[in-house]
C-alpha cells in the first residue's frame, strides 16, 4: 500500500507533498476530514514500531493538557492520537512496508529516495 496522512491546513504537509513525486497509485488522507481509524493506527505502529514513533509533542492540545509532566504508556499515546488528529506527527507516508513519519529533512530525503 502506497498511503500519505497529512493535514490539508498544514504548509508544511503542503510542501511536502508538492515536493515528492508520487505516484498516481498514492492515497492521500487528510486526517481531519477523514479522521484515523483504529486499524490505520495499528497498521502505522506495525511500521514505526510503537506509538510514541508516532506521537507529536509539538501539538497545542500537548501543551495545554500539561502532558509533559506525565508519563504516557504505549495505550495512552494511541488513545490520544485516536482522540485528536493533531497528536499525529505529521504527514505520514507509507511506501509499502516502509514508514516515514514527520516532516524533518533526512525523513523527507529517505521518503522521496523511496518512490524513485
Amino acid at each position: 500500500m502506497k498511503k500519505i496522512y497529512y493535514l490539508s491546513t498544514c504548509d508544511t504537509c503542503r510542501r511536502i507533498i508538492d515536493l515528492l513525486d508520487f505516484p498516481s497509485d498514492i492515497i492521500f488522507q487528510d486526517i481531519k476530514s477523514e479522521p484515523l481509524g483504529v486499524s490505520d493506527l495499528e497498521q502505522m505502529k506495525e511500521l514505526a514500531g510503537s506509538y510514541q514513533a508516532l506521537f507529536s509533542k509539538r501539538a497545542r492540545l500537548y501543551k495545554e493538557r500539561d502532558l509533559k509532566s506525565k508519563v504516557l504508556s504505549e495505550e495512552d499515546y494511541k488513545n490520544l492520537i485516536l482522540e485528536h488528529y493533531t497528536f499525529l506527527k505529521r504527514p505520514v507516508i507509507i511506501n509499502e512496508n516502509k514508514i516515514f513519519i514527520g516532516n524533518s529533512a533526512k525523513v523527507v530525503e529517505a521518503a522521496k529516495d523511496s518512490f524513485s
